[in-house]
């Protein structure tokens, strides 16, 4: 039993890691209401592992945090992230489908927090198009090759015990 929480943990952290340099290394294209955030592509991990469930909101929460972002993007992006990583996971006996909560939930979530926290006047449909567009560029085309990549080596990268 050890092991296995090792194992998650370690996984947890990795991800969030990757997802916090990836967010910093493409900051100039993954904030504000035209956004394709290259870290999202990693939303599809929870398909592999549930570790990518709080790898993923704890890669947000700090990415957001050190990307400069307001207190509502960090609070509401981070819980965004955290709830369409839970249902991604919920769905990943489809793998095309895994993408479609974070997609999803950032083009609703979003297009709010941009204009509330950050006062944009970007009327909100519009925002909610645009950000939608940006989800579906990172997580949905980025996101499904690095699964469909991922997919080939999936014992030999998420090794999981079989009980």
């Amino acid at each position: 039993m050890k092991k296995e929480k090792v194992q998650y943990l370690t996984q947890a952290a990795m991800i969030a890691a990757i997802y916090v340099v990836l967010t910093s290394l493409f900051q100039p294209f993954g904030f504000m209401d035209v956004q394709v955030r290259v870290a999202e592509a990693l939303t599809i991990l929870p398909f592999f592992t549930p570790a990518a469930i709080p790898g993923l909101f704890v890669g947000c929460l700090l990415g957001n945090m050190l990307g400069g972002a307001c207190l509502l993007d960090i609070i509401l992006g981070s819980l965004t992230t955290l709830v369409a990583a839970g249902v991604s996971y919920l769905l990943r006996r489809n793998k095309y489908l895994v993408a479609l909560p974070p997609i999803i939930g950032n083009a609703i979530v979003v297009p709010w927090v941009l204009r509330n926290g950050y006062g944009l006047a970007t009327p909100i449909p519009l925002m909610m198009v645009t950000v939608g567009i940006g989800e579906i560029i990172s997580c949905g085309i980025l996101g499904t090759m690095l699964l469909l990549a991922l997919n080939k080596y999936k014992n030999v990268i998420f090794k999981q015990r079989v009980a």
